[in-house]
């Protein structure tokens, strides 16, 4: 059972049972060997080991594709990225044409994906968050929010997608084993996404899986992903996660 907790545009699912893991990459889907890259390079690597160089940007800059935002790892409360315009949502310049062309290729499979959320505002968490405490207490809702200051939807680097045609697993763990959820798992890295909060990492990331939630980090940081075997960029870039301090 699940309940959805409508605040504006936004809905919040409160998790009562969990739902089918996401279906493993096929070989066809999983992101090519290492050396593979984005606009003919994938960026610096380690002399000798075939790496990405984890240093060649900030993962504590806001304005950084590889900043790692979680419950240990906040942004400023001023930040606000620039942003540009996806089906009428906001999200991070760097995103802009990557979600465009991930959304294009599932419409030409007839997935029908919608945005649900992308950035959110400092402000515009602290109501949903507030909203969320109100009506379930605090333990409840740091399972399924951010607490302001903590959500990578402010980065606008982060996007909830949600498939109309098909809402009975809509933002909930059981989307999954849909077509869209199994599609993404395969296909999201293609366009520089990570489904960003797999099962069994909730320890590390400091939430439930949620395989609607999609983040852009770029191509190059999704094959180092798959080089080394981690499921979370803490791991990759040897940030603390878990729970708040």
């Amino acid at each position: 059972m699940r309940t959805k907790v409508a605040l504006g545009a936004w809905s919040i699912v409160l998790l009562v049972s969990a739902c089918a893991a996401p279906t493993a990459p096929t070989a066809r889907d999983a992101p090519p060997a290492p050396g593979w890259g984005v606009a003919g390079s994938p960026g610096p690597a380690v002399a000798g080991t075939g790496a990405l160089d984890l240093t060649r940007r900030s993962t504590t800059d806001p304005g950084s594709t590889w900043v790692v935002v979680n419950k240990s790892h906040p942004l400023p409360a001023g930040f606000r990225p620039e942003l540009g315009l996806v089906r009428g949502y906001q999200v991070a310049l760097p995103a802009v044409g990557p979600l465009t062309r991930l959304l294009d290729d599932g419409d030409a499979r007839g997935l029908g994906f919608k945005i649900a959320s992308a950035f959110r505002s400092f402000g515009y968490q602290e109501q949903l968050y507030a909203g969320i405490v109100s009506r379930s207490g605090r333990a409840a809702a740091d399972r399924v929010s951010a607490r302001p200051g903590h959500s990578e939807h402010q980065t606008g680097l982060a996007v909830d997608l949600v498939t109309p045609a098909d809402p009975s697993c809509d933002l909930d763990p059981c989307f999954a084993g849909t077509p869209g959820g199994r599609w993404l798992a395969r296909a999201a890295w293609r366009h520089g996404f990570v489904v960003r909060y797999q099962p069994g990492t909730e320890a590390i990331t400091g939430y439930r899986a949620e395989p609607w939630h999609l983040r852009y980090v770029g191509r190059p940081v999704v094959a180092e992903l798959h080089r080394t075997g981690v499921a979370t960029l803490e791991e990759l870039f040897g940030v603390p996660g878990g729970g708040y301090r």
